[in-house]
């Protein structure tokens, strides 16, 4: 019989592999999955809890007090399911965007559209000042991935200031720290990075990360303390925005050549498809399946409940 504990670190796993997966694709944000899973609050809280003691028992080798200090239990099996995807999906998810675009995005459409109602319901009292929220939020992403990517240095620096504004970008439901990374040109290097196991390129987007990671959760983390509903519907929005970027239809205007020497689509403008035909068919029963997901996910919860 499986113990409580295990089933837990197992669950918490499958949610972190989840988180991963959508932080590979540009357009879907991690934090977007992590409210969807419901753990969003806990992660910045579980994050949060490294601060300047936590390092300072580190230093001293006081491992036992460290661990007590932070919320390990929680993080382990989240960060593990993170990193596997991380390794496992980086080159997959990239094949698969290339081969069958409309499919995957389709069915992102429909996750996170669906999942718009079912995280509105953590906002306890809707009024004109969350609903201004909500709408700020939505046009603020909506402007955001509307920007045309650009080629940028490989500098060692620039890593580090990408890997920064990636993770901050992925804590946000909504705003896509890979996209970020399209946006400055760096997405395709950080995947080859993968790939080919470049640990000194691979070590100074992960400093940035972390140095961006351990500052803006603390941010977050006091907006839903100090504002929760005003906080929340600013997320929420958010994700309506990034329906933009999600929407499978597109045609490209303009493209360049990044570091790596791939063909990047530079301005892109949404389109309806041209006919009603397999395509399109298989566009709508991808997008179904999204929003079959997330009713599955609401009646577990409710029956967990």
């Amino acid at each position: 019989m499986t113990s409580p504990r295990l089933a837990g670190f197992v669950a918490l796993t499958i949610k972190g592999f989840c988180i991963g997966a959508a932080n590979v694709i540009p357009g879907v944000s991690g934090g977007t999955i992590a409210l969807i899973l419901g753990i969003y609050k806990e992660l910045i809280d579980a994050i949060g809890s490294f601060n300047l003691r936590v390092l300072r028992l580190a230093v001293a080798l006081k491992v036992r007090e460290a661990l007590e200090a932070i919320s390990w239990p929680f993080l382990l099996p989240v960060g593990l399911g993170i990193l596997l995807a991380t390794v496992s999906l980086a080159q997959i998810l990239s094949v698969l965007l290339e081969t069958y675009p409309v499919m995957i995005w389709s069915f992102f459409f429909g996750l996170i559209l669906s999942s718009v109602l079912t995280v509105s319901k953590v906002v306890q009292v809707w009024g004109i000042l969350t609903f201004t929220a909500t709408a700020l939020g939505a046009v603020g992403a909506f402007f955001l991935f509307g920007l045309v990517p650009t080629a940028t240095p490989d500098a060692l620096w620039f890593l580090f200031v990408s890997g920064l504004l990636a993770i901050c970008a992925m804590i946000l439901p909504g705003i896509s720290g890979a996209y970020i990374l399209v946006l400055l040109g760096k997405y395709h290097y950080a995947l080859e990075a993968i790939n080919q196991r470049d640990l000194v390129a691979l070590f100074i987007l992960a400093a940035g990360a972390v140095v961006g990671l351990l500052s803006f959760v603390r941010v977050i983390g006091w907006l839903l303390n100090k504002y929760h509903d005003v906080t929340m519907a600013v997320l929420i929005g958010l994700m309506l925005g990034s329906l933009r970027r999600i929407w499978p239809w597109k045609e490209t205007l303009s493209s360049f050549s990044d570091s790596c020497g791939r063909e990047v689509a530079g301005l892109q403008v949404n389109t309806l498809p041209g006919s009603f035909n397999g395509e399109v068919i298989g566009a709508l029963l991808c997008m179904s399946l999204g929003v079959l997901l997330i009713l599955v996910m609401n009646m577990a919860a409710r029956d967990k409940a």
